[in-house]
């Protein structure tokens, strides 16, 4: 059986219809331009007074607002504005109902401005300051927005849905200052330690290269956990007989190498898959480093990095040391013997060419 009333159609469908109904058109459609009826009805919207054709837009713009339909409100309201009603009242109604599409929207800016306008037609407009406050404890602007939330409950003190928004802000505040009070101290103690590692790294005789990527790479030196008269590094193996390489990424500067080379080229069946004539035996190897002004350092095993860096240091005034490209070390191990002597003749012969 049939029901008895009129039939119930979706509130999107009752939005849609104004659409094509000419006096509540946004725009006309295709072929509508030599239309004289719908051109006719269209401006019915603008006869009147400039009140009267403000409260048509005004009331367009409730529809679509309840609509949810944000952007089509805010164009009704602000042709309603650009009626330039003469009804205060009027005026900041139009400019309340676009800050709250443009709050709806994100709008914050639009927001602050349109309310700002009410504020000034109406000192106790409580709508105004409430869209206010919310703009500004979206921007993140929490003393702005107690201060905002303050001002309409001197005039409003039972306006229940602001003193929530005045207690979020409150609590947002001190969130945000102990967040930033947080944040200052770790700038703070970061600064602090760069300074101390460029002590460091000068008493060390340690140049930098590729400046803007120490301290953003992750391989860069720090000091050890406890000891801040120690520092670890990153240091890289270089073979350049086989052009591969091992890292070593908690290198402790007084450690010497032959731990590391005796854990890494110990004697016996497992050896590097790319040490194809098993040369690469501890007892075999040497190491060298190459300083800034590309003088070669042959590294005992016995020495450690701190050891090394005391050598690198420059002669009669002049500054050396061993670089720190991209926060790493690089040393140069090679087997005794040809390949030995093949590599220091190579570097001498291409001193002036960058290595590796």
């Amino acid at each position: 059986m049939a029901s008895l009333g009129p039939e119930q159609r979706p509130e999107k469908d009752i939005m849609e219809g104004f659409d094509n109904i000419p006096l509540f058109m946004r725009s006309l459609p295709d072929g509508a331009a030599d239309n004289v009826a719908i051109d006719a009805l269209q401006s019915l919207v603008h006869e009147g007074t400039p009140d009267e054709v403000a409260e048509n837009f005004k009331e367009s713009g409730n529809e679509y607002f309840k609509g949810k339909r944000w952007s089509e409100a805010r164009g009704f309201y602000t042709q309603g504005i650009d009626a330039e009603p003469t009804n205060p009242r009027l005026m900041e109604a139009l400019l309340c109902n676009r800050a709250a599409c443009n709050l709806e929207l994100q709008n914050y800016g639009s927001v602050l401005r349109d309310c700002s306008k009410a504020i000034t037609l109406n000192p106790r407009s409580s709508k105004a300051y409430y869209r206010s406050a919310l703009a500004l404890r979206s921007l993140r602007r929490f003393q702005e927005c107690i201060d905002c939330c303050t001002r309409c409950l001197a005039f409003d003190p039972d306006n229940a849905i602001l003193k929530t928004v005045l207690e979020h802000a409150v609590t947002a505040k001190i969130t945000k200052e102990k967040e930033e009070k947080e944040h200052q101290e770790r700038l703070k103690k970061e600064i602090a330690l760069q300074r101390e590692i460029q002590k460091a790294y000068w008493a060390r005789n340690i140049i930098i290269v590729d400046n803007e990527n120490v301290g953003s790479s992750p391989y860069s030196p720090n000091f050890l956990e406890g000891n801040s008269s120690i520092m670890v590094f990153t240091v890289f193996f270089l073979y350049p007989q086989y052009a591969t390489s091992d890292v070593i990424s908690q290198y402790d500067e007084t450690v010497p190498f032959t731990s590391h080379l005796k854990e890494m080229f110990s004697s016996g069946d497992e050896r590097p898959t790319w040490d194809q004539q098993g040369q690469y035996v501890f007892q075999n190897l040497v190491v060298y480093a190459i300083t800034h002004q590309r003088r070669i350092l042959k590294v005992g095993k016995k020495m450690n990095l701190s050891d090394v860096f005391k050598a690198s240091g420059g002669k009669d005034g002049e500054r050396d040391g061993l670089e720190l490209k991209n926060g790493c070390l690089s040393f140069i191990v090679l087997p005794k013997g040809d390949v030995e002597q093949n590599w220091i003749q190579d570097f001498k012969d291409n001193r002036d060419k960058t290595y590796a």
